[in-house]
Formats: structure tokens, C-alpha cells, sequence
């Protein structure tokens, strides 16, 4: 497994690469959800590569910049045991030399969901994927359906900049409790980590709900947050009902594809899930 810290050097080693190219973008502190993102690329591809990367430009001021988890030792014994061919590790120097700074890239979706929350994500985040992408050149990059809303953003982006690169979803891996596997799931303390289970327990009835033939997206979305709510301890940022397709909330009765999701703090650590349902009576509305 070589290890890279330069784009010069990375170049350099990437002529000499041939075959299909999986990409797993990553800002490290390493668990099994991003651990299936590489299982998936070996899987499919002949080539892995992984970045481990911080990207300041997708942390707005007060969030977390500072305190995000580092542990990149770690993180190369966990790759090490799979099929990876290099391990980019750029420092702010390579991915911003100018100073750092996002792209001018923008797309319909940045404003939506977790676009309204954290004004300035989406740009950051596609910034640094996008110089990721000229320095790598996958020929496919996995994402998780954690970051539903992430994955579509950088889907489309890839259609209007004309990468050849195929993006690849990959399922939520989740904790023992149903918690959805994060990074930031480190800063929770025992007693929050027992709490977050009513996330995963909220949108289950959620689920239900759906597949019991409900089609009043407020009715689904007062189920899910009377459940939240339920534990004192959440402070809600939302709850969303939203086509899986154009990600806008939906009004009127549900139809097609569904993508139901929730941000919320426990204590200082933001957390977020979705789940996406398709039925064929829903196609029929």
C-alpha cells in the first residue's frame, strides 16, 4: 500500500497505474461505513485508491474544524487490510497553494436540506472533490447514502463538468443500536450514544408508516419528530420529506421516489440519517 503526500508525487505514480480506478474520498478518522466504500471499490474495480483529508473549506466558523478526529495511523492498519493501492494524504498546501478558497461550481441542490443549515457546505465540499477528481482521475468514486444529499450533489456535478467517473452509492452501514455510522458518533458520550438509538427508532416508524400505504408527508413527518422528541436531550434542526429525485420538499400527497431525513444536535454533535422509499403504488399516484 504506497503512501502519497504530494500531488507531484502522486502523478508520477498514477502514469504507471492501468485498469479501472476506484476512488473513496475520505477526511479520515476511518469506520466501517467508509470501510464498505472500499470493500465496494475492490469489489468492482481493479485499482483502489483512498484519500485522507480534512478540507477546511466545508466547516463553517463555530463548527468543528478544530476538534475533527485525527488518526491516521490508525487509519492506514484498517486500510491495510484491504485491497488498497495508494493512500493519498495531501496536507492544505497541495489542495489550496493559493489559499484556501472554494470553486465557483453551484448547482440547484446546494440550497436544500443541509444546504439551508450549513450555508457554504456544498461549495466546499465540491470544491475539494472536484480537485480530487483532476488529481486522481477515477474512472469510478464511491460515496455513502449517509450523505444522501452529498452523493446527489456530486452525481450532478459530474454530469455538468462531463467527468468520465461513475459515482457509486453505497448503503448506510450502521452501529449495533441502528445509529448511523459517523465520525463525529466518537464525540458522543455512553449516555448520548444509547440516546441516539431513537433516531434510527424514529424513522423505522417512519418506514412503516409508508409501507402501510400513508401518503401525507406531514402526518409521516409528525410521526418522526414526536418520536425525537420524545428524548429532551435532541435539539431538532429538521425533518424532511422529500422527493428522492429533486430533493424539494414535497407538498400534497407523496409520490415516486421518497427520501426522508433529519439533522439534529445531541448535545454539540450534529447528526443526520435519511432512508429512501419506492413503491410501486406510490409510481402510481
Amino acid at each position: 500500500m504506497k503512501k502519497i503526500s504530494t500531488i507531484k508525487e502522486f502523478r508520477k505514480w498514477r502514469k504507471n497505474i492501468s485498469g479501472s480506478i476506484g476512488f473513496v474520498p475520505t477526511m479520515g478518522a476511518l469506520h466501517e461505513g467508509h470501510l464498505s466504500l472500499v470493500s465496494k471499490s475492490n469489489n468492482i474495480c481493479e485499482n483502489t485508491i483512498v484519500s485522507i483529508y480534512i478540507n477546511p473549506t466545508q466547516f463553517a466558523e463555530g463548527e468543528d474544524l478544530d476538534m475533527y478526529p485525527q488518526m491516521v495511523q490508525a487509519d492506514l492498519d484498517k486500510l491495510s487490510k484491504y485491497e488498497v493501492d495508494c493512500v493519498f494524504l495531501p496536507g492544505n498546501s497541495e489542495m489550496y497553494p493559493e489559499g484556501i478558497n472554494v470553486g465557483n461550481y453551484d448547482n440547484n441542490l446546494f440550497g436544500l436540506l443541509e444546504g439551508k443549515s450549513r450555508p457554504g457546505f456544498f461549495k466546499g465540499v465540491t470544491t475539494i472533490v472536484a480537485k480530487l477528481f483532476d488529481i486522481v482521475e477515477p474512472t469510478h468514486a464511491f460515496f455513502g447514502e449517509k450523505d444522501f444529499q452529498q452523493f446527489c450533489i456530486i452525481k450532478q456535478m459530474v454530469s455538468d463538468l462531463n467527468y468520465s467517473i461513475e459515482v457509486v452509492p453505497c448503503p448506510i452501514i450502521r452501529e449495533e443500536n441502528g445509529l448511523a455510522m459517523s465520525s463525529r458518533n466518537k464525540y458522543l458520550t455512553e449516555s448520548e450514544y444509547s440516546i441516539a438509538a431513537t433516531i434510527f427508532k424514529a424513522l423505522e416508524s417512519g418506514k412503516k408508516l409508508l409501507k402501510d400505504g400513508e401518503l401525507n408527508g406531514d402526518k409521516l413527518k409528525r410521526e418522526i419528530y414526536q418520536i425525537i422528541k420524545s428524548e429532551p436531550a435532541f435539539t431538532i434542526d429538521y425533518v424532511s420529506v422529500a422527493s428522492g429525485d429533486t430533493l424539494e420538499e414535497f407538498e400534497g400527497e407523496l409520490s415516486g421516489d421518497i427520501l426522508v431525513s433529519v439533522a439534529l444536535f445531541l448535545s454539540k454533535t450534529r447528526l443526520i440519517d435519511n432512508f429512501t422509499y419506492s413503491s410501486p403504488d406510490l409510481h402510481n399516484c
